[in-house]
């Protein structure tokens, strides 16, 4: 018997808890940190055509929307006529998987009663990859790290040792990376039981029916929503700081009746270094920001993601191809919204945010004994990855969010959890006063943060900052975000993208940028200025300069605050 509109409702709805499930097993059996604290994944459940029929909510788009087309390169490469119960496929190409070495990606075939019904698929960051580190400075992606191509971790139950041994060879973290793949397996494993059980409780032979009523259902309302838009094309561009030049991205937004066309021509061509992006992580970012814009309620999947088409031209650098460096991608591609954004906001006036920092404030430390004098026996190299933010752009109608990653979503690592895995202080870790940009909504603020290395060790840090010398722009009159800012606590400056030497004792001195206003700072409520004032978003000098509060109520402001009475 078929099944009734609402009963199919009732089995999106578990499938969405499906793959919840499937991530949030990731998430406790991860042995990166980037996972486990961060949520830096994916996971998702796909039809026998390889099309994404539902995503998890925890993780990223960047991951997420790129991982909705790895499935059918998994498909053509390993052949679905070889697959068999027990196979765990895995691949971390960054053309086929989601943009560059450092994410591995396991597809699982989902069989039932013997009989092949679907696959899930995940990926997740990891923290090394060998070749030269999580950073920019490779050349080609052959520098980059380890290349694992789209091929079988598992055959019929049975590991792959010997891929496991090359592997564990080629790595610095071999126990993290090795405990990360199975960690991808078991989840997918989860999934799939979860699946199974699904159909039985359903009567279902074939996800065919459910996967109908899905994309049916999702690119229908998706299409509506477009066609509800006035027709039109609208250019935007923004300028970002690159790794030794600027970069430029350009995009034209033509808005048809059923589709939207994002033509990202005439952006800055390929980087000699490891910024570049593959299209599939381009595609991911545009599709996103579109999809936030236009139809956010609408769930993610294949069908729901067709609509928003993206182009660009080959060997540019959000279209990189083999061999180019793209360690990095994120960097360049997390700044793709606020570019779509500066277009959609000439086409849909007071719907889209002011730019934020966009690209998350990440950098890897490479810990090791001090070289400069004799270290102590329990000095220990290690590896330590941390995932930072700076503020988000204010938003038409509210301030921007404080030390917040859009559009990656990454949960910023606790001091704690990041200072377990390695001989690394942070020393300071606060919110960025001013760096808000002012504006009838305040962009929001950017944070501090010092790093050091515990007695005894030196280390290197590989920088992965943008916004040093582009800050983020206001809309409608929104002043911009403060700027990157990086350099050593005796003054010496350092570079935002590379790989540096920091000296035994020394720190490094950090400050994430912030978000840009939105609107004219004089249209902003005093009362909402007093309270930025009171609770130190804002200094005293900035409610003056940019809102106009004078001497006698910012006295009045402070004294409350020492006082504990309320503001007013």
């Amino acid at each position: 018997m078929t099944p009734t509109t609402v009963q199919y409702q009732v089995m999106w709805n578990r499938l969405v808890s499906v793959v919840e499930e499937q991530a949030q097993a990731l998430v406790r059996t991860a042995f990166s940190t980037s996972v486990r604290e961060a949520g830096d994944l994916s996971a998702g459940v796909y039809d026998l055509q390889g099309r994404m029929l539902a995503q998890a909510v925890t993780g990223t788009p960047g991951h997420v929307n790129a991982m909705a087309e790895s499935v059918g390169h998994f498909m053509r490469r390993i052949g679905v006529e070889t697959m068999a119960e027990g196979d765990v496929y895995i691949t971390n190409d960054p053309w086929e998987g989601t943009g560059h070495l450092h994410d591995i990606t396991v597809v699982t075939p989902s069989f039932r009663g013997g009989a092949l019904v679907g696959f899930f698929a995940c990926t997740a960051h990891i923290v090394d990859i060998g070749g030269r580190g999580f950073g920019a400075d490779a050349n080609s992606v052959y520098e980059e790290g380890l290349y694992i191509p789209i091929m079988r971790f598992a055959d019929r139950g049975a590991v792959d040792e010997t891929l496991v041994r090359i592997i564990r060879g080629n790595v610095r973290e071999p126990d993290q990376l090795v405990g990360d793949i199975y960690a991808l397996a078991t989840c997918n494993g989860i999934g799939h039981r979860r699946l199974v059980d699904m159909m039985d409780e359903f009567g279902l032979e074939t996800l065919d029916g459910i996967a109908a009523f899905i994309l049916d259902n999702s690119r229908r309302a998706t299409v509506e929503r477009i066609a509800a838009l006035p027709n039109g094309s609208a250019d935007g561009a923004m300028t970002i700081d690159g790794y030794s030049a600027p970069v430029t991205l350009k995009v034209r937004l033509d808005i048809a009746d059923d589709h939207i066309l994002a033509d990202f021509a005439g952006t800055s061509g390929l980087d000699r270094k490891g910024i570049n992006v593959p299209l599939v992580y381009t595609k991911a970012y545009a599709c996103y920001a579109l999809k936030c814009a236009i139809a956010p309620e609408i769930p993610n999947n294949a069908a729901s993601l067709e609509p928003f088409r993206v182009v660009a031209e080959e060997n540019s650098i959000v279209h990189a191809l083999h061999p180019a460096p793209v360690a990095l991608r994120h960097v360049i591609g997390h700044m793709i919204p606020d570019t779509v954004y500066a277009a959609l906001d000439t086409l849909l006036p007071a719907t889209v945010p002011a730019e934020g920092a966009g690209s998350l404030c990440n950098f890897q430390v490479s810990l090791r004994p001090r070289t400069d004098a004799p270290a102590p026996a329990d000095a220990v190299r290690s590896e330590v990855l941390t995932f930072n933010s700076g503020g988000s752009g204010a938003r038409p109608a509210l301030d921007g969010m404080n030390a917040t990653a859009f559009p990656s979503g990454v949960m910023t690592m606790p001091v704690e959890a990041t200072e377990n895995v390695g001989p690394i202080l942070i020393t300071r870790k606060e919110l960025r006063p001013d760096s808000g940009g002012a504006g009838a909504h305040r962009g929001g603020l950017g944070q501090y943060m010092q790093v050091a290395a515990r007695e005894g060790h030196e280390f290197d840090i590989s920088a992965m900052f943008d916004r040093v010398d582009h800050p983020a722009r206001g809309r409608q009159g929104g002043r911009p975000g403060a700027p990157t800012t990086i350099a050593q606590d005796d003054g010496t400056p350092m570079r935002g993208k590379g790989r540096q030497f920091v000296p035994h004792g020394r720190t490094v001195m950090l400050a994430f940028p912030g978000g840009a206003g939105y609107g004219e700072p004089g249209a902003r409520d005093p009362a909402l200025v007093r309270r930025d004032l009171a609770g130190g978003y804002i200094t005293p000098e900035a409610a003056k300069r940019e809102y106009g509060l004078d001497d006698a109520e910012i006295a009045r402001v402070l004294d409350a605050v020492e006082t504990g009475e309320e503001i007013e």
